[in-house]
């Protein structure tokens, strides 16, 4: 178990159609293609797993019969696991409110399930502590902030705004999908509608409880053929092993 906050609950957001490499990953979701032998998302639920994360809610849409064959109940993993289907696609911001449902905590994580980046809960705990915060973002460094906008936070890690296409695009910190909340603050997204954490959450937030941790790791994006090389690249040289199912 973590040691700040005791943060025990997570949800995965696995719904995402993948259009992007769709013609690589036909009939599984895209967070189960496979990278380095073992599916994606296998080490998203590792990071988490190995920072006393007891129980994940996997938020699924298409091919969702894919992770629950896969991961079952979570046993294997020393985890609990449940699923969550959404009856229609709700963005990243809908799906976290639908996932409220199988939430048991007042504090939890979401980790987008085609994104990976190593991450410290305890200190995203400090942070959210000392500056009030409703929701805590993890940061990636990034020279690539052109592509994915930047974040901008003061000293004490209080959110001050998002450049999407900055003037300057020079190396700064991006946001790496990885998010703390509060349950308050996941409940006043709108319920069963389509909401973007990205788009429309984290913007309204700025100035009213949104602050970010940076963190020294990379980002691994698998929403494009680059992407999915780079990921397997880098599984292979940092964890050259089979799936969980065969030796964790």
């Amino acid at each position: 178990m973590n040691a700040a906050g005791r943060v025990r609950d997570a949800v995965i957001l696995a719904g995402g159609q993948g259009t992007r490499i769709r013609h690589l990953i036909p009939n599984i979701p895209k967070p189960m293609v496979e990278t380095a032998g073992r599916p994606f998302v296998e080490s998203v639920v590792r990071l988490l797993r190995d920072q006393g994360i007891e129980r994940i809610v996997f938020s699924t849409g298409h091919r969702a019969e894919v992770l629950e064959t896969f991961f079952g109940d979570g046993r294997t993993w020393d985890m609990r696991i449940v699923y969550l289907r959404d009856p229609v696609p709700l963005g990243t911001g809908g799906a976290v409110r639908h996932a409220l449902r199988e939430v048991r905590s007042d504090r939890f994580l979401v980790l987008n399930g085609d994104s990976y980046c190593r991450f410290d809960v305890d200190s995203m705990v400090s942070v959210h502590e000392k500056t009030r915060a409703g929701v805590t973002i993890w940061l990636a460094r990034s020279d690539r902030i052109a592509e994915s906008g930047r974040v901008d936070i003061r000293e004490d890690g209080t959110v001050t705004g998002f450049l999407e296409k900055p003037a300057d695009p020079q190396a700064g910190f991006v946001n790496a999908g990885v998010y703390l909340f509060d349950r308050q603050a996941a409940e006043t997204i709108p319920d069963g509608k389509t909401v973007s954490l990205e788009h429309d959450v984290f913007p309204n937030l700025v100035g009213r409880g949104l602050s970010a941790v940076p963190g020294p790791h990379p980002l691994l994006d698998i929403g494009t053929e680059s992407g999915l090389q780079a990921a397997a690249a880098f599984f292979q040289h940092e964890f050259p092993l089979k799936s969980c199912t065969e030796t964790c």
